[in-house]
């Protein structure tokens, strides 16, 4: 059974806060196999031969990648998540596929918890992929994300990308949709995400491809094997909501003896900016 969410790690954080486990709940009600080997795929991509290797989920959500890690032969993974019914979804995934697997632990914790973060180690792979700029406080979980990652071990990350005035603009509907009555808030993603949808379409029909559209939203439209109105829902109630522009990223890692290996940047969209760092020693 998982417990409530420790009194301490909610006075880490603001009371406006996205319930990610909800959104979560649901996608892992339509999972699939197609789904979880699109995430497995995305994640060797990033982090390469898995096998023997320990690996950390920070901000495990739906907990899908923990799953790929361990199919992709991780040698211990831990997963932890802020949110508690976060927690339940990696656990339930962890009770479908892996329910003997001592070597795949879930648990509640906070990546602002620094006391936390220290018991748990170093690990050769730190995955925390969208998650870090929810925490309430970026820079200071980017921190102590770098500090559980073990001699020349891996930091995965992806952080909202900086638009300046739309990032401002993206915050404040946000923060609006945490604010409404909660049976309100789908049709209030609907009607935000309405224009993108508008425009995504018009543009498949004017290249004579509607299927383009439509793939969107069937199977995993998402190469790391989400589905898009879980993404949807997720985007316009993710808050806290903060951003950085990948320099930022760069230079605060290098600073902390970390080498870059990979960056995937989104140009000027709304999405999150993908980091592999190395520790160098």
């Amino acid at each position: 059974m998982i417990a409530n969410q420790p009194t301490e790690l909610r006075k880490e954080h603001p009371e406006l806060r996205f319930e990610f486990g909800e959104n979560w709940k649901r996608f892992l009600d339509q999972l699939n196999e197609p789904q979880i080997l699109s995430a497995e795929r995305a994640l060797e991509a990033l982090t390469g031969d898995l096998r023997n290797k320990t690996f950390l989920d920070i901000g495990s959500g739906s907990g899908i990648h923990s799953l790929a890690a361990m199919r992709l032969g991780a040698l211990r993974v831990h997963s932890f998540d802020f949110d508690p019914q976060s927690v339940a979804c990696t656990a339930e995934l962890k009770r479908r596929y892996y329910p003997a697997a001592q070597q795949w632990t879930v648990e509640p914790g906070s990546a602002l918890d620094a006391d936390y973060l220290e018991k748990l180690g170093r690990f050769d792979v730190v995955y925390s992929w969208g998650v870090l700029h929810h925490t309430g406080n970026m820079w200071r979980a980017l921190e102590l994300a770098a500090n559980t990652v073990g001699p020349h071990g891996l930091l995965v990350v992806a952080i909202y990308n900086d638009q300046g005035i739309w990032s401002r603009y993206w915050k404040a509907i946000k923060r609006t949709s945490n604010r409404i009555p909660r049976p309100l808030r789908p049709l209030y993603a609907a009607v935000v995400i309405s224009p993108i949808e508008v425009r995504e379409l018009a543009k498949a029909l004017l290249k004579l491809q509607p299927r383009q559209y439509l793939n969107r939203w069937t199977g995993a439209y998402s190469h790391r094997g989400m589905n898009r109105w879980r993404d949807i829902v997720d985007w316009v109630g993710g808050y806290p909501f903060e951003v950085a522009k990948p320099e930022e990223i760069f230079s605060h890692y290098r600073k902390s003896g970390f080498t870059l290996e990979k960056l995937t940047t989104c140009g000027s969209s709304k999405a999150c900016n993908e980091f592999v760092f190395r520790r160098s020693s």
